[in-house]
């Protein structure tokens, strides 16, 4: 037997999820190996005619408080975390009948799922695991001679390795093993740590901060074809992609994911019992939204802003999906349809089109509730408040001669919600509840306002208008104006109203510039930046 061989001839097995145990241990007693285990886990193998000895028989102690202990003693980790053929070692073990153990099979309480199933505190609480980590960690530690399992998803994998090697593992498959377990518990650890803070601790910045998730889906690759992707889901219980329902065309692509969260973001910043909402998103910014009645007379204003850039698009809407407003959406090649439901003649259509995805969410995620958002940065990551300041709840301030009609006020309200979705520098024009004309990602404002006003100039074009959407139009931005420059190209393009935070040094300038205009000018006091 090579050197870095590992014969498995105990395991010790206590697992949440019993999918497969019995089957599993089958294979390991078929080969000689002593199985060791714990309460549930035991009483199944006994169960099914395995011998499996009680941990409690080992360590002398029996289960305690409530199950709460029963392997954090010397005899187990002893066995879990003796270096093999180390003298000292040995003659520890051999003074206090300690026995290795080669073979460790965990899989965790399900806090996870406990939470997301809407449980009480104190039953989340008691789904904390305390022992699985610990004896998970020490196996994982010691991989040099103990192989740990962490997913039932690998006993494959264990059967194939131990075929190969007469009963035996590899050190570079014990090493990815541990690597796959100390995930593990970050993961778990990073998971309990979140939910404690958004169940009742102090506000502020937390000293450590670790983010945990489980893969659901490996991507064939990232934003580029050279890079590995994987879509990973946490604890969060928003309403979203992460829980979404698939139905039709082949699995979501990195891209494909964050357009859809992206859209249904945005339409979720409407409430769906007074309006219908439509949004129209192309590499994470929106090319076209619109509210309505219906969710037909949405998209089809939401599509006449861009209607070139809606090629290719991910669409989301705020309500379920009926049948009128599927048949439209399929007359443009789009990727991705997100949806809370669908009918099923709504599905019916969807499904004729090979290459398009219907995501059903179930519901939508509220745009107010609080949560964090982060990246990663050279050298370590940022994290932040998820921005959930709503255009409704803001001190709303005239600072012109001329304060914005009725109709104005609305449009003006309907902009910055959705400016704040759109990658800074952000310009959306809007006119009757839709967008007609966006800027986006541009690193001077000014040339925000004027890509905005010339999308708005050749959809009016591609719609056989002879004057600009812009004409009438109302500007939102989603900070400052630094310069007059700005405001005075959107009144050039025949904007007639602004909606800004304000706060630059020169914002008297910009004001001034709208009175020559005659524009309404409305401060917000809050700024949307979206890098």
């Amino acid at each position: 037997m090579a050197s870095d061989l590992r014969r498995i001839e105990r395991a010790l097995l206590s697992v949440a999820d019993k999918t497969g145990l019995v089957d599993f241990a089958r294979v390991l007693h078929g080969r000689g190996i002593g199985l060791v285990s714990t309460g549930g886990t035991r009483q199944e193998l006994v169960a099914a005619g395995l011998p499996a000895q009680d941990v409690a028989d080992l360590t002398g102690f029996p289960e305690l408080m409530d199950g709460r202990l029963k392997t954090l003693h010397p005899v187990v980790h002893g066995g879990l975390l003796a270096k093999r053929e180390n003298p000292t070692h040995e003659a520890a073990m051999l003074a206090h009948n300690i026995a290795p153990i080669d073979l460790l099979v965990v899989n965790l309480y399900p806090f996870e799922a406990t939470v997301r199933r809407g449980a009480s505190i104190e039953d989340c609480v008691e789904n904390i695991d305390i022992g699985g980590p610990a004896m998970i960690r020490a196996a994982a530690k010691n991989h040099g001679d103990v192989a740990v399992v962490v997913d039932i998803g690998d006993y494959d994998a264990i059967r194939g390795e131990l075929e190969s090697h007469d009963g035996a593992t590899r050190a570079v498959f014990r090493r990815s093993l541990a690597s796959k377990a100390f995930a593990r518990t970050a993961a778990y650890d990073a998971t309990v740590a979140l939910w404690l803070e958004d169940t009742g601790s102090e506000a502020g910045s937390a000293q450590y901060r670790a983010f945990g998730g489980t893969l659901q889906q490996e991507l064939r690759y990232g934003e580029n074809p050279h890079q590995r992707a994987g879509f990973y889901r946490t604890l969060n219980r928003r309403p979203g992609i992460g829980g979404a329902r698939q139905f039709g065309g082949k699995p979501l692509s990195y891209n494909n994911i964050g357009d859809a969260d992206a859209a249904l973001d945005l339409v979720a910043e409407f409430d769906p019992a007074r309006d219908a909402a439509v949004a129209i998103v192309k590499h994470a910014n929106p090319c076209g939204v619109a509210i309505g009645p219906n969710a037909i007379d949405a998209y089809r204003r939401a599509l006449r802003c861009d209607p070139v850039s809606a090629f290719g698009g991910v669409v989301a809407v705020n309500r379920p999906l009926d049948r009128a407003t599927a048949a439209e959406m399929v007359k443009v090649f789009t990727e991705a349809i997100v949806a809370p439901e669908a009918d099923p003649d709504a599905r019916a259509i969807l499904a004729g089109k090979k290459n398009l995805r219907l995501l059903l969410t179930g519901a939508l995620p509220d745009p107010r509730a609080p949560g964090l958002s982060w990246r990663d940065v050279s050298g370590g990551f940022l994290v932040q408040d998820r921005d959930t300041a709503d255009v409704d709840g803001m001190d709303l301030k005239v600072v012109t001669k001329r304060a914005p009609t009725g109709e104005e006020l609305a449009d003006l309200r309907f902009g910055f919600r959705v400016v704040k979705h759109v990658k800074s520098n952000a310009i959306v024009l809007a006119k009757g509840g839709a967008s007609v004309g966006i800027g986006a990602g541009q690193m001077s404002r000014v040339d925000a306002v004027r890509i905005a006003a010339w999308k708005a100039e050749d959809a009016a074009r591609s719609a056989g208008e002879t004057r600009s959407f812009a004409q009438g139009a109302v500007v939102a931005s989603d900070a400052f104006f630094p310069f007059p420059d700005g405001v005075e190209a959107a009144a050039a393009a025949g904007a007639t109203a602004v909606i800004q935070p304000g706060g630059s040094l020169r914002d008297g300038d910009a004001i001034a510039a709208a009175d020559r205009a005659g524009l309404a000018m409305v401060f917000t006091g809050i700024r949307h930046f979206r890098h």
